[in-house]
């Protein structure tokens, strides 16, 4: 949690209310579980990986792992420009200083420490940016408690304790994006991969989900406050995401200190996360372990400079958020789909078929919404009006993209087999699109029932049978003998 959460939920407080921030703080919590099921699914069939789209790779081949690898590190150059505008808008409302010379500094020193210490050094930084988020929100939910009077004859009257329709459509918009964006950050991945064993796997993200939904709880209630004190949006109409500084501003010099001071420190541990798994991404991904790591840190500086470009120039810390939203929920449907042992027939043709069907649906969804708009069907592909309006637009979008997702992803199933069902028509070869393929010797070993021995287990063309051996024979690497 970096700084950028300073300003997206206390937004989410004010335009949607009580349920808009209940909302948001369990799609962003919920979500960290997710791991705990699905990851130890990932590193049991790829035990060798410690990042997600190496299991593409082995499972899907290296098309489709470029195609995922390049996407994820697309989200984290979004999530670092992100990061980069929070701690910008933090330094100059709270200062008037100019932020870009803190961003340039954050970045320098995080490159650096990052590059001699590795993930280790991001893994003890969280650890201080979790007692740190702790002491910062108690000091100044203290500091609010005291000085900050709110106006209870405007409670009723500003209509953020009701339900709104806004409210009930983030319940669908925000599990679907936050839920599908977590699975492309492969920081998570990295712990996930690091995790001692799936008991302590479990344990850590139910505790990270109940800790992580009481702050953006928290965090979010400031918005509400801060339209409760008439602090928003003052004699200067600001944005509403600038709620939270809004607040400290008028609180006492030494917590506007306070918070500048820690807000840096959170944003500075979000960053040297994203740095490392974009060193891990860049170096697996890209260059398939080949490149030297000192290539592939050097890379990632030059990285850094198109990420402060964009930080100076965003309009909006959540649009760059959903943007990224958008895309992994069109994505990553298919993705996950390939872990269960039930669509083994799927391909890596499949899921980049199912990726593009998904972002061609909300660009299509967006032609028929704005009668046939291209300008405007392109701009939902962008989000540029955000999710915080009072029409369809966002949530037909984050609808289309999964819908349209499996559409795609049926539709090349049935193509790619009806192509090869003719093929073989005309060949004479075996149809063979929906066959099982023939298990591991490792797998094989998994499947011996106590001493009975292994079951049969059908190829491509052919059922084979193997001889019951002991399943310590199979294991060891001794010859199976086929009938």
């Amino acid at each position: 949690m970096g700084c950028g959460i300073m300003l997206t939920y206390p937004q989410i407080g004010i335009v949607a209310g009580v349920q808009g921030v209940l909302v948001y703080a369990l799609s962003s919590s919920l979500p960290i579980l997710l791991f705990a099921f699905v990851g130890p699914l990932v590193r049991k069939r790829c035990p060798e990986g410690f990042v997600l789209t190496e299991w593409v790779f082995q499972r899907f081949g290296y098309i489709p792992g470029l195609y995922l690898g390049i996407l994820t590190i697309l989200t984290m150059f979004l999530y670092m420009a992100s990061e980069l505008t929070s701690i910008q808008y933090l330094v100059e409302y709270l200062t008037n200083a100019n932020g870009l010379a803190v961003i340039i500094v954050e970045c320098v020193v995080t490159t650096i420490y990052t590059t001699f210490g590795g993930f280790h050094t991001s893994f003890f930084t969280d650890n201080i940016q979790g007692v740190m988020m702790t002491l910062l929100l108690v000091i100044v939910s203290i500091a609010m408690g005291t000085q900050i009077h709110i106006d209870t004859s405007y409670i009723k009257e500003s209509g953020l304790t009701g339900s709104t329709k806004l409210g009930w459509q983030l319940f669908y918009i925000l599990p679907v994006a936050v839920a599908s964006n977590d699975c492309f950050l492969s920081g998570f991945w990295l712990r996930t991969f690091a995790s001692r064993n799936d008991k302590e796997l479990v344990i850590s993200t139910s505790i990270a989900t109940f800790l992580i939904f009481i702050y953006l709880t928290l965090l979010g209630f400031t918005g509400i406050i801060a339209d409760w004190a008439h602090v928003w949006p003052g004699p200067d109409d600001e944005d509403s995401s600038l709620a939270f500084f809004m607040l400290v501003e008028r609180l006492p010099g030494w917590v506007c200190g306070f918070v500048l001071i820690f807000g840096v420190a959170l944003s500075t541990a979000v960053l040297d996360s994203l740095q490392s798994a974009m060193v891990s991404s860049i170096s697996n991904d890209i260059f398939r372990n080949k490149l030297g790591n000192l290539y592939v840190r050097a890379l990632v500086v030059v990285v850094m400079i198109p990420a402060v470009f964009v930080a100076t120039k965003a309009p909006n810390v959540l649009q760059i958020f959903l943007i990224a939203d958008l895309i992994s929920a069109a994505v990553m449907p298919s993705i996950l789909l390939g872990l269960s042992s039930w669509f083994y027939y799927f391909t890596g043709f499949d899921i980049i078929v199912s990726g593009c069907g998904g972002v061609l649906t909300v660009f299509l969804f967006g032609l028929v919404y704005y009668d046939g708009n291209v300008s405007s069907a392109g701009g939902l592909l962008l989000l540029q009006d955000g999710i915080y309006n009072d029409d369809w637009s966002a949530f037909g979008a984050f609808v289309a993209a999964p819908v349209g997702a499996l559409l795609g992803l049926i539709g090349s199933v049935i193509l790619r087999a009806a192509a090869m069902w003719v093929y073989c028509k005309s060949a004479g070869a075996p149809f063979a699109v929906f066959n099982r393929p023939v298990p591991e010797l490792t797998e094989l070993a998994d499947m011996n029932h106590g001493e009975g021995g292994l079951e049969g287990v059908e190829s491509d063309t052919e059922a084979i049978f193997y001889e019951q051996q002991p399943a310590s024979e199979v294991s060891s690497g001794k010859d199976i003998k086929v009938v």
